[in-house]
């Protein structure tokens, strides 16, 4: 079915008599799932915004008071609403047969710009939705004895929402991606680049999961990748990358147990007399970083926010985790002293001597499943997306939080925007760093760390730009603070100058020479992805060598 991608806020337009619901545009602009929902949406609004040489940007604001025509920007001018695997075929020998800038998207989750291209024709595997419980699942090539209990078929176009309430519906427990709202895809670009989980110290990262991947690759030929059958693209999947070797039409995942977690929770705050960061900040993040291996080791997995926990307070910490697989008491023998010693920072702290930190809510408590977890405390909202935003992120490895994770708190406390994902160590750790293509700096990190900045629409260009070069140069702190530590390539920037190193590590030559066996002619490129430093920035024309 072809589809005519317009950019999310184009029904508000023109303005004097709006050629769609606007209401609902300026309703429903930060839900994740409705902006999924629109072929033209990126969940990033920045990446539907194109900017010439000359500063002029072609865009499509949310704001029609800018008084700032609608433009087509980056998003794609043409291209296929696949529901089927023959329409995914068809689009990609079209695409092939004339030369066009292709782009893959399905939910536009993306930190990269990946499922946007000006003037590209787009697949849309989005209406994919097709979803398989398997009493018993034997990879196809596999020997008959081969055998997986209750794995778990995705299409291409599945959302995490709907496949942790298939897997809960035949009591699996499903290793994925955690945001409010639950819009990320279960099929795509998440796994692709490795797919990072609050689950993963206990049940590994999307890549340890994934059992087999359906592909169209750019011959247009379906095939399927696993242990058995085209081992070499198999690999390479398993973190070389979204949007490179082909289009995933499916993804099966092994499943785990349905059955009791528990939840933990440290949520501080922080008053200071004096302006900047306060030194029990420091300590705060610094013991927190300290005690993150064990933490992880002990299959804990969550995600720390930095947030002022009232108007005119200081950045405090909040943290909200999950230990599968644990009873009570063994969970409690990890996560209370951290608990503990946050208890003890707080006991000698002061407004007028470094900071006045208090613990506003801490506690352990079992939770009947994940599932059940997670609609209580994750997705009890709706994602907010659409804003304008850049970002950085590096892993913190454990020889850095175990050695100096001081210095590790006091950069990254320098930095706007900041998160933690508590999403390696434990059973990450434990996999051979050879078995897949994801880059083997995750098998060595702990924690991994974003940044980010964003800015209104109508901003100058010039202004981006000066966000941009701030950017740049906290990578190059972050880079200074581990060398070499990697970064996930999902949640990532564009400015990172060794990409290859940084997002793949030594697998990028392999990455590569798999990738031209499967696509010779780069039908599949995007930005900071695997072959694209043969290529100029807008991926259009190959560049002289």
């Amino acid at each position: 079915m072809v589809v005519n991608p317009f950019p999310t806020a184009s029904a508000c337009y023109p303005v004097s008599d709006p050629s769609g619901n606007c209401t609902e545009v300026q309703t429903l602009w930060g839900d994740g799932n409705w902006r999924s929902n629109q072929a033209g949406s990126m969940q990033e609004s920045n990446y539907e915004t194109f900017t010439f040489d000359n500063g002029t940007i072609s865009a499509c604001y949310r704001d029609t008071a800018l008084g700032v025509p609608c433009e087509q920007g980056s998003v794609p001018v043409i291209g296929v609403d696949a529901r089927t695997l023959e329409d995914v075929q068809a689009g990609v020998k079209f695409a092939r047969v004339h030369n066009l800038r292709l782009v893959v998207k399905n939910t536009g989750h993306d930190f990269l710009g990946r499922s946007a291209g000006r003037g590209s024709f787009v697949i849309w595997t989005h209406h994919m939705k097709n979803i398989t419980v398997h009493d018993t699942f034997t990879p196809f090539g596999g020997r008959k004895n081969e055998k997986y209990s209750q794995a778990i078929t995705l299409g291409a176009g599945v959302q995490w929402h709907e496949a942790y309430d298939a897997a809960n519906g035949a009591n699996r427990t499903l290793v994925g991606g955690l945001s409010a709202g639950g819009s990320v895809g279960a099929a795509g670009g998440w796994l692709l680049g490795g797919g990072h989980s609050a689950l993963s110290p206990t049940y590994g990262l999307g890549v340890d999961n994934v059992l087999e991947i359906s592909i169209v690759v750019a011959s247009g030929e379906h095939i399927k990748a696993n242990s058995h059958k085209n081992t070499d693209l198999f690999w390479a999947l398993r973190g070389g990358g979204g949007g490179t070797y082909g289009i995933v039409t499916s993804v099966t995942y092994r499943t785990h147990p349905l059955q009791q977690v528990i939840a933990g929770f440290l949520t501080t705050s922080i008053k200071s007399s004096t302006p900047g960061t306060p030194p029990i900040l420091v300590k705060l993040i610094s013991e927190f970083f300290r005690m993150s291996p064990n933490l992880s080791d002990a299959g804990w997995g969550g995600y720390g926010l930095m947030a002022p926990s009232a108007p005119g307070e200081s950045l405090a910490m909040q943290f909200v985790a999950i230990a599968p697989n644990s009873s009570w008491s063994a969970a409690n023998d990890s996560f209370l002293p951290l608990i503990a010693n946050v208890a003890s920072l707080a006991a000698n702290s002061s407004i007028d001597d470094g900071g006045l930190l208090n613990i506003t809510f801490a506690s352990t408590f079992p939770v009947e499943s994940f599932h059940a977890w997670l609609t209580q405390f994750i997705d009890s909202g709706t994602a907010e997306t659409g804003g304008n935003v850049m970002i950085g992120s590096r892993l913190l490895p454990k020889a850095l939080l175990d050695v100096n994770s001081t210095r590790a708190a006091e950069t990254w406390l320098g930095l706007p925007g900041i998160t933690f994902h508590l999403v390696a160590g434990g059973a990450v750790s434990k996999t051979d760093p050879d078995a897949t293509g994801l880059n083997p700096a995750w098998r060595k990190g702990v924690l991994h760390a974003a940044f980010g900045s964003g800015w209104p629409e109508g901003t100058s260009s010039a202004d981006i730009e000066q966000i941009a070069n701030g950017i740049k140069q906290n990578l190059t702190l972050i880079e200074n603070l581990s060398p070499n530590a990697g970064a996930y390539l999902n949640e990532a920037s564009l400015f990172e100058t060794d990409f290859q190193q940084t997002f793949f590590g030594n697998h990028y030559h392999k990455l590569k020479a798999i990738k031209k066996r499967y696509d010779p002619t780069d039908l599949f490129i995007v930005p900071k992805g695997v072959g694209s430093e043969d290529w100029d920035e807008q991926l259009h024309c190959r560049r002289r060598k």
